[in-house]
């Protein structure tokens, strides 16, 4: 069994103690509901349900890196290659989280007059920001992988949001997607 990485093992102890702490202390004093929310006998989503998912998601994949292969090895090191991947990383989220906060209301800006605030739980406003930033986010990382933009890399980021907006979106008329509840 070969050494594994040192970068490994931090990356995988840094997502298991973000999602853990977002699960514990970010999202309970973010949102103003549980999980699910029942009043009347009417059962809803509540605000802290799709955070707590994705650091759940966050956990298990910190958890799967950090016991991949065997134990870390004191003789390898944090590379120049591992700090450059991870500016592109971090560069990739940044740009995407930008383009999801602000291409809806740029788009709502050159069209009406009525401003976002009052146009964010309609279609097709409120997928624009969704749709371009996820889009850009999943082809991004596809393509920082593979070392090139492809046709095919654009095509999965744009299914792959198409998909997350068909499962968080459509069933539920009180859900927000992200960024919206923001603005």
């Amino acid at each position: 069994m070969r050494p594994r990485s040192i970068t490994n093992h931090v990356l995988g102890i840094g997502c298991i103690a973000a999602s853990l702490t977002a699960i514990f202390l970010w999202i309970p004093s973010d949102t103003s509901t549980g999980l699910v929310e029942t009043v009347r006998r009417q059962v809803s989503v509540g605000d802290a349900l799709a955070p707590t998912v994705a650091a759940g998601f966050v956990l298990a994949g910190g958890a799967l890196v950090h016991h991949r292969d065997g134990t870390a090895s004191a003789k390898t090191r944090v590379t120049p290659g591992n700090l450059r991947f991870l500016v592109v990383l971090l560069s990739i989220l940044a740009v995407s989280h930008a383009v999801m906060r602000w291409a809806g209301p740029a788009a709502a800006g050159l069209v009406t007059e009525e401003g976002y605030r009052a146009l964010r739980n309609t279609i097709p406003w409120k997928h624009i920001g969704f749709f371009l930033g996820g889009s850009l986010l999943v082809t991004g990382l596809i393509s920082s992988v593979e070392g090139r933009v492809t046709v095919r890399s654009i095509l999965i980021g744009a299914l792959a949001t198409l998909a997350m907006i068909a499962v968080y979106d459509l069933p539920f008329e009180d859900l927000l997607l992200p960024p919206n509840g923001d603005v």
